[in-house]
């Protein structure tokens, strides 16, 4: 009984003497964990975006029809793009795009009974881009300008006809490269690279539910059986590549840009 008490008595002392020791411990966990000095933070890996290239609004060249129109459709994001020519003449006056545009709306939306003009932009000689597709030039908005692959792409149409030795306007090149360095940098997508799209007709060059790996800037002709987008224009996609990474802010082909945990990656992404 007498031992029983002195460890009583004892027992406060002894949790006192066990406080300080966890207490001390903790102090030096915590000492550990959060020193005195900041530990300088890890870069992170290039974001490679583009400015949005200016863009003409579709109320710049759609006229009341009294029709109404369908709401769109989206995708997640944009990982490709589309050129396509317009195989219209060339021979017009920058001021006359927009009725070229309105033009090449009710044929294909009359004609053709689609729901609204295919492309999602289009652009004229001088470099002027146009809202085409409705439902709002920032979203990946489905269009419908590529057969099969009109998912998580975007279509743009040179408008004009560029066959073999057609001259292809400098202007109208450089703001296919400005859209697509803006498009593809909102994904991550290095214009220069190849990704991964899945038809979703059989009427392209490709099965439904095939799997094609395509260049991110493709002509129409790669998706679908036509000469679109014209000899003379397809000759020119691989320098707006080219200028569409330059304009992302990434080094010419064949260097590798820093990745985190200082390990090197290549340029090209491939979603």
């Amino acid at each position: 009984m007498r031992v029983v008490l002195r460890v009583l008595r004892c027992l406060p002392g002894l949790l006192a003497a066990l406080a300080l020791a966890l207490c001390a411990h903790g102090a030096e966990y915590l000492a550990a964990a959060r020193p005195d000095r900041a530990v300088p933070a890890r870069p992170s890996a290039p974001a490679y975006r583009a400015p949005r290239p200016p863009i003409v609004p579709r109320s710049a060249w759609l006229e009341p029809t009294g029709r109404t129109q369908p709401p769109p459709r989206y995708d997640d994001r944009v990982v490709a793009v589309f050129v396509h020519h317009t195989d219209s003449p060339n021979g017009y006056d920058c001021a006359d795009a927009p009725g070229i545009i309105r033009r090449l709306y009710a044929g294909q939306t009359g004609d053709r009974g689609w729901d609204d003009i295919g492309y999602n932009f289009l652009v004229d000689r001088c470099g002027t881009l146009y809202e085409g597709r409705a439902g709002g030039v920032d979203r990946a908005v489905t269009g419908a300008h590529a057969q099969g692959f009109n998912h998580r792409t975007v279509g743009v149409a040179a408008i004009g006809t560029f066959t073999v030795g057609v001259p292809v306007p400098v202007a109208m090149t450089d703001a296919v490269a400005a859209l697509a360095a803006w498009k593809l940098g909102l994904a991550g997508v290095d214009p220069r690279s190849r990704v991964r799209l899945v038809s979703s007709n059989g009427l392209s060059r490709y099965k439904a539910g095939t799997g094609a790996t395509l260049p991110a800037v493709s002509g129409h002709d790669q998706g679908f059986m036509t000469s679109c987008p014209g000899a003379a224009l397809t000759a020119r996609l691989p320098k707006i590549r080219a200028r569409a990474a330059r304009l992302q802010g990434r080094t010419p082909a064949g260097r590798h840009q820093p990745a985190p945990g200082g390990r090197t990656a290549p340029t090209g992404v491939r979603p």
